[in-house]
């Protein structure tokens, strides 16, 4: 046994046992973390704002916190930016995180000294757990790729800003450095294609023991690499025994996935946002995310049928309940408050705490008053392509409203890695599930408000090649899965197969 995963076994068990303990004092450690929140926020220009020093429960809390997007933040984030300091929270950011908004074009999103150990910790930790509980220390000897975005930063009111996947690129534990790739020298390319051909150049005779990334992304890796040997991964890549991958639902992709591997390989999801590290995957054998309830960051719930309410309900941790479907919102020592991150989710038990996320607060579709959300569309077309045995590459999901009463319908673009042999059986497949899963789109059908799904293949890299149209291929960017309008949907039609 080599000294990585020799020494990394203890060190793993000790974290393990103390993430499984804090299972039991979620709701306590929530509540503490408030506490310190308050404390550290009253003395902030936000907290004298709102008036957190007369603030000492949390009905009283979210009482004076109103719930925010970034467009209602934006006047303190300005202020960071003009110089000020005890803005949001003490002192000054230490980075802020660039991200894209789908309404408020770029996001600067603050990164505190007290915060920035949330997003470091929460990955080393799945990792741990992993290790932990399977015993596979092996990986932590051979190569392992951590994709990120461009770890060269700019400056921002001379705060270093740039993707958060490049900032945590700099906070890698040195014993990590010189298993990891790609080289800095390849992160730092902003080209998507020209960066994977010099990822695969660099990793194609390495001995790849984890790999990490959004899923559509390492398929577009094991692709190039299939094209380059005419192998599967499990050839390439014999030790290879961990995927680590977030930012999207990963069962639509999973078939294909293992497909080009060659062989089943284990699997931990993250949570993981520029806001924060939600959540992670503390275990191979329970479904679901474990919620990081001891990281600075304390968290809010809100019934995601109420998100755009003036008034919505709030719950703590204490009063979730298991399959509702909630918007998440963040209180954190980044500063954060009140803050809307835009996913919902869905608890699958409260002992412990751990959830999935089911979509998109702004990805729905209700054109019709149908409110179909991301986890029912991809639900209803992973169920259609494991009876049929079809691989899916990748789908969105749009509405088409037409000017003649009954004659509108959702339309599926779908880039299929093997076509149903009979396109119309395989849509009606797909609106049946659908109209199990939502019985308001159900009754629109029923009632001949809609016509059943439209049904539109896209030709093979369709998906690839709208995103480098729209200069957004590679790294974390993702298709939305639905959208409540035409715009990506207009342009994908050109994409079509005929």
């Amino acid at each position: 046994m080599k000294i990585k995963s020799f020494l990394a076994k203890p060190f793993a068990s000790y974290v393990y046992k103390g993430i499984r303990k804090g299972m039991h004092t979620a709701v306590a450690d929530q509540e503490n973390i408030l506490k310190m929140l308050i404390k550290t926020g009253r003395n902030t220009e936000y907290g004298k704002q709102q008036g957190l020093g007369q603030v000492g429960s949390y009905n009283e809390f979210r009482q004076a916190v109103p719930v925010l997007d970034y467009e209602q933040m934006r006047p303190f984030i300005d202020m960071i930016k003009e110089g000020k300091h005890n803005v949001l929270w003490k002192g000054r950011p230490i980075y802020f995180a660039k991200t894209s908004g789908t309404t408020s074009g770029t996001k600067y999103i603050p990164i505190t000294k007290d915060s920035i150990s949330n997003h470091i910790n929460s990955a080393r930790n799945a990792l741990l757990c992993y290790m932990a509980e399977t015993g596979n220390s092996l990986f932590a000897n051979g190569k392992m790729i951590f994709l990120s975005g461009s770890p060269v930063l700019e400056r921002v009111s001379d705060i270093p800003t740039g993707r958060l996947s490049g900032i945590v690129n700099h906070h890698i534990p040195r014993y990590l450095r010189t298993n990891q790739l790609p080289s800095y020298e390849t992160n730092c390319i902003e080209d998507w294609e020209t960066k994977l051909n010099r990822i695969v150049d660099e990793t194609i005779n390495k001995d790849m023991t984890l790999i990490s990334g959004i899923p559509p992304w390492m398929q577009m890796y094991f692709d190039e690499l299939n094209k380059r040997t005419g192998k599967k991964i499990k050839d390439i890549f014999p030790h290879f025994s961990v995927m680590v991958y977030g930012g999207v639902n990963f069962d639509p992709y999973k078939a294909k996935l293992f497909d080009s591997i060659g062989k089943k390989v284990d699997g931990i999801e993250t949570f993981p946002a520029s806001e924060g590290f939600f959540a992670f995957q503390d275990s191979q054998e329970q479904e679901g995310l474990l919620l990081n309830t001891d990281s600075g960051i304390f968290f809010e719930f809100v019934p995601a049928a109420e998100i755009h309410d003036e008034n919505p309900t709030r719950l703590s941790l204490r009063d979730v309940k298991v399959g509702e479907n909630y918007a998440l919102i963040i209180n954190s020592n980044a500063g954060l408050w009140g803050y809307n991150i835009g996913d919902t989710v869905k608890f699958l038990s409260v002992d412990p705490y751990r959830l999935v996320v089911t979509g998109r607060t702004k990805h729905f579709i209700s054109a019709f008053g149908e409110h179909v959300i991301g986890e029912e569309v991809e639900y209803s077309l992973l169920k259609a392509a494991e009876e049929e045995n079809i691989h899916i590459r990748e789908f969105t999901v749009a509405p088409f409203v037409s000017e003649d009463a009954g004659r509108s319908y959702h339309e599926w673009f779908i880039e299929f890695e093997n076509k149903p042999d009979n396109l119309e059986a395989f849509a009606r497949k797909l609106d049946d599930n659908l109209r199990k899963k939502n019985v308001y789109y159900d009754d629109l059908i029923t009632g001949n408000i809609l016509k059943p799904l439209k049904l539109t293949p896209v030709r093979r890299n369709g998906f690839i090649d709208y995103m480098k149209s729209i200069g957004k291929l590679g790294g974390q960017n993702k298709v939305p899965r639905l959208s409540n309008d035409r715009k990506i949907a207009d342009v994908l039609a050109g994409f079509g197969e005929g």
